[in-house]
């Protein structure tokens, strides 16, 4: 995948990384995606190994700007993220109100975000 040149000679995220971004930017605070959810609202919707793949690319400043934790795997667990421990993502879910259970996982029916407004998701994969 190419990426493009931005300001200043570093590289810009590919498209597909910034639709990602924009998508989880949009998740609240306290609600969960799953890499799959966010995969299909983006009309790609076996991409979930992309989006994952768009996460565990976040540099500074965008690692600060989306809130990655959000997203977890389809088992409703924190995963390992590149340099970033599951127990890291699962205590900064904590401190936004998301209940874990005993076996670590957390009740995706209760947490999972509905996602965003369909004339935005239709706007959205118009870009790709």
């Amino acid at each position: 995948m190419r990426r493009a040149r931005s300001r200043g000679g570093k590289s810009a995220p590919p498209p597909f990384f910034r639709l990602v971004y924009r998508l989880v930017r949009r998740v609240p605070r306290g609600k969960l995606v799953t890499y799959g959810q966010v995969a299909a609202i983006l009309g790609q919707p076996r991409g979930a190994r992309a989006v994952g793949t768009a996460l565990a690319a976040l540099r500074p400043p965008l690692l600060h700007l989306v809130p990655w934790q959000r997203v977890i795997n389809a088992a409703g667990r924190c995963s390992h993220r590149n340099g970033l421990s599951a127990a890291e993502q699962r205590d900064l879910l904590e401190r936004e109100g998301v209940r874990f259970d005993r076996s670590g996982r957390v009740d995706l029916r209760r947490a999972r975000w509905k996602g965003p407004r369909r004339e935005w998701v239709t706007s959205l994969r118009h870009v790709l």
